[in-house]
């Protein structure tokens, strides 16, 4: 069944080949685009004229004579040794090899010959063959139009399109280039000839321009051929990612990697994914049965994700977030009000007595309650701090320093009898909402939020009608992985664990950290346990290291796993529930 399937898609990709090829347009549609500088290529230049010698037979004894005669026909990739006869259809044509020179048939030795001359007439016709540029691979060509002493590109990534066409087809639509600099002024040139190899099982040929400087780790791709189409699907493993190669990071050749840790996953295990992209590693471990903490900085790649989430039909099982790795993991240990067993004391203790008394001697509870209200704002009274119009009530968002917080919240207006939140004294807030705290506390209607949206009313009825995942699943009590695949700087987010888990909050074991990590010829793994424990402030008992792939001739990606010390990460300080506040 697959020879029949491999010899059905390869007859019908050669047939759809031709007739493309015959129409000069676009396998979606669209007319192919004018590819720079193609002046530069004369494909008449590579046409090769050969004479040789054939036989002429009938066709019934083509497959005797192709016994009769191995080892001196034609023997040229993608070239039939047997060919019509445009002289007769009950002929056809054997095209002996370059090695045959003489019409006399000497090279072939003379018992075959006169075994195929007892079966049938034979007649030695002159032959000519043209091997053209459409024959000629991209390696031949490229040889041929570089400078001497230029390496010819090789190889380059692929982007598999998944669909049923591309099944059949095998299409990639994507390859992606890194060509060097001594090849960019042929960069186009380069790109057509793999273009026109490749069309149209490829329809978009892009280059790398420069190296990954940007924020959110993307590279910046030129189009050099084809269709400027970089929207795309591709699947691993059982799952579909769908992306934008331009705007994302995606690289297919991690994809045993990416399935190699999940594999190390359990059904029912918690995963939190500091630098999860468009969900390579956080798809499959939901598909595994796995509650996934997703979160990446760039909002094109949480874009997708989510997408990507809803395609796999994995959407309950994954909670994705948009924000820097460290505020991530600050917030999701975070205790909601709802579950901070200082909720009721410290809110006490932060309003009693006078302004002056409360902000002497109540500094570190104060601190504490206002991240914790800040972060994790429940559900009020409508006559409390909410809008009629049912406004956001946003966070803290980046600043992790509470008195900065503080002494940028300004004012409270009154609003149509409804108070709307511009900016606070902290006093003032606490003295206010107190007592709607402590009655949604002790009612067990608290539930915490994201960072991104706090509350959303819809008028009178106070029903909430849109937010993000909760933190109902508890992480700040457990979970069991950590993946850290940012490897140009992953190692120095690790100083983040340091007094993140609080002890009487966490159950179970302490979770695996699976950082990813170059290392460089000049640089050994215990250098990199060294600095990983420094940033820890703690000793990694057992580090375990795994190599993933060369990814230049003295540097190679890795990917080093270990359990969380308990001396790095332990905390029970009230104020280490705020981020920045452990000491370091």
């Amino acid at each position: 069944m697959q020879s029949f399937m491999n010899s059905f898609r390869c007859c019908c990709c050669n047939y759809l080949k031709k007739f493309i090829d015959a129409k000069r347009i676009d396998f979606n549609g669209g007319f192919l685009g004018v590819l720079k500088d193609s002046a530069m290529l004369d494909e008449s230049k590579f046409d090769v004229h050969l004479k040789l010698w054939a036989l002429r037979i009938p066709r019934e004894f083509c497959k005797v004579a192709t016994k009769l005669l191995n080892g001196h026909m034609l023997d040229r990739p993608r070239i039939k040794p047997i060919t019509e006869d445009p002289s007769s259809e009950k002929t056809r044509y054997v095209i002996l090899s370059e090695r045959v020179q003489d019409p006399d048939l000497s090279d072939i030795p003379t018992q075959n010959l006169d075994e195929l001359k007892k079966l049938c007439t034979i007649e030695t016709v002159p032959y000519s063959l043209t091997l053209g540029y459409s024959y000629w691979g991209a390696d031949h060509v490229l040889k041929q139009v570089l400078p001497p002493g230029l390496e010819v590109p090789s190889s380059f990534e692929t982007i598999v399109k998944y669909s049923v066409l591309d099944i059949l087809f095998g299409f990639c639509h994507i390859a992606h280039l890194n060509i060097p600099d001594e090849l960019l002024p042929y960069k186009d040139v380069i790109a057509k000839v793999i273009y026109d190899k490749n069309h149209p099982r490829i329809q978009t040929i892009v280059n790398k321009v420069g190296s990954i400087a940007n924020e959110f780790r993307v590279p910046k791709f030129e189009v050099l051929a084809g269709k400027p189409d970089m929207v795309t699907e591709v699947k691993q493993y059982g799952a579909t990612f769908k992306l934008d190669y331009g705007l994302v990071y995606w690289n297919s050749r991690l994809e045993h990697e990416h399935i190699r840790l999940v594999n190390k996953f359990r059904q029912g295990e918690i995963i939190c994914d500091m630098f999860a992209g468009i969900g390579p590693f956080a798809i499959p471990a939901t598909q595994k049965g796995c509650l996934v903490y997703a979160n990446d900085l760039n909002p094109d790649s949480i874009h997708y994700l989510k997408v990507n989430a809803d395609i796999n039909k994995v959407n309950n099982s994954l909670h994705a977030y948009n924000m820097d790795a460290r505020v991530f993991m600050s917030q999701l240990m975070a205790v909601p009000i709802g579950e901070s067993k200082l909720d009721a004391s410290a809110l006490g203790s932060a309003v009693k007595g006078s302004i002056e008394e409360g902000m002497k001697a109540n500094f570190k509870e104060r601190n504490a309650v206002i991240y914790l209200i800040l972060l994790h704002l429940v559900e009020l009274p409508r006559n409390s701090l909410c809008s009629p119009e049912g406004e956001n009530i946003s966070p803290m968002n980046k600043e992790s320093n509470v008195g900065a917080a503080e002494r940028s919240l300004k004012a409270v207006r009154k609003d149509g009898g409804c108070m709307f939140l511009l900016g606070f004294d902290f006093l003032m807030f606490v003295n206010k909402i107190y007592v709607s705290l402590i009655f949604v506390t002790e009612n067990g209607s608290s539930k915490g939020t994201d960072a991104h949206v706090a509350v959303k009313t819809n008028g009178s009825k106070n029903k909430r009608l849109k937010t993000s995942v909760s933190f109902s699943d508890k992480p700040w009590e457990h979970f069991d992985h950590v993946i850290m695949n940012l490897p140009a700087s992953a190692l120095q987010f690790l100083d983040v664990f340091r007094g993140l888990i609080q002890k009487k909050y966490w159950k179970g074991s302490l979770p695996w950290i699976h950082c990813y990590c170059f290392i460089r010829s000049n640089e050994t793994q215990e250098s990199v346990v060294s600095e990983a424990e420094s940033l820890l402030n703690a000793k990694i008992h057992e580090p375990l290291f795994h190599r993933v792939r060369d990814v230049a001739p003295n540097k190679a990606m890795y990917c080093l796993s270990f359990q969380l010390p308990e001396e790095a990460c332990i905390s029970e300080e009230i104020t280490n529930t705020v981020p920045g506040s452990v000491d370091r």
